[in-house]
């Protein structure tokens, strides 16, 4: 069994890495997903040891949570699973981000019925709105929480203020935002704040679209999300490169892939006690499990911060 840690002050356990499954039913954020090969992506994770299992009502909308449901149900795997859900969009206007209280109580609801289950392990605020204050938000969850609905209570893309009004009370177990060797922000504020409180944080966009997992040249062109990025146009998506191909040395020398080093460096970082990495196919989820092997001193952790300073 793997070393399974603890999300924050919750009492969830996880593999380190988990799965996230906005590819999973997403057919609002991905052309031409093919559901059963979705299924298939839960149902091998499942069965090779990832318990955290990431999913959002906007992914879909509702029908990345209605396949995550089914195969759990088909597995009989409820409590094998840490499953955790988003929600805060509000598809009565124009999906825009909502965090009144009772809104999010109907968001849970929902979700408990598209995943068939009767309890969410953790449950986040998946945005922020402009107006509600967080406290209040939280506030609801914690009550969700005393109902035995939801085990854990997390945010999702809050800045430090909103985390810190967010967690007045001590209530949030998790944050998860955008956080990757190109993209520090978090570094800054963020990371030291949840470490002094027993937050656990959860990056997503670990490996950006697979830039940094190595898996591209300079003349790679991209038709989708990616052609409006930044890091994937001109002299920055070349630098980009540059850094990766100094990743691939250490890498090589450790006799696994550029995506396994970065995955694992992330792990080193205060309170990054869990990764999402998303998966399209059944062999890229046990192919991800391969960064729990990796070893790196503290001067090879180093190196790879200074690379990408």
């Amino acid at each position: 069994m793997t070393n399974h840690t603890k999300l924050g002050k919750s009492d969830l356990y996880v593999n380190p890495i988990g799965l996230g499954a906005n590819a999973v039913g997403g057919h609002n954020l991905y052309p031409n997903l093919n559901e059963e090969q979705g299924k298939e992506v839960v149902r091998t994770a499942i069965q090779n040891g990832v318990n955290l299992l990431d999913t959002a009502f906007i992914y879909g909308p509702g029908r990345s949570e209605e396949l995550t449901g089914q195969v759990i149900k088909e597995l009989k795997a409820r409590d094998q699973v840490v499953i955790a859900t988003k929600g805060a969009h509000d598809e009565n206007n124009n999906y825009k981000p909502n965090n009144k209280p009772e809104f999010l109580k109907k968001q849970v609801e929902d979700s408990l019925k598209r995943l068939q289950t009767d309890y969410i392990d953790l449950y986040y605020i998946h945005f922020p709105d402009e107006h509600t204050p967080k406290d209040e938000a939280v506030g609801m969850l914690r009550r969700l929480k005393d109902e035995g609905k939801i085990r854990a209570i997390g945010v999702s893309n809050f800045s430090i203020d909103q985390l810190k009004e967010a967690n007045k009370d001590g209530y949030v177990d998790v944050l998860q935002s955008e956080y990757n060797l190109l993209n520090r922000e978090v570094e800054k504020e963020i990371l030291p704040y949840t470490a002094a409180n027993q937050i656990t944080f959860i990056p997503y966009f670990p490996l950006v679209s697979g830039l940094l997992a190595g898996k591209y040249n300079k003349d790679t062109t991209f038709d989708d999300l990616r052609k409006n990025n930044p890091q994937f146009q001109g002299e920055q998506f070349v630098r980009n490169l540059d850094k990766v191909e100094q990743l691939r040395t250490m890498a090589d020398a450790k006799q696994v892939e550029v995506a396994h080093l970065v995955l694992a460096w992330y792990l080193t970082q205060p309170s990054v006690d869990a990764l999402i990495p998303g998966a399209k196919r059944p062999e890229q989820v046990v192919n991800n499990l391969n960064a729990l092997d990796v070893k790196l001193s503290q001067a090879e952790i180093t190196e790879i911060g200074q690379i990408f300073s």
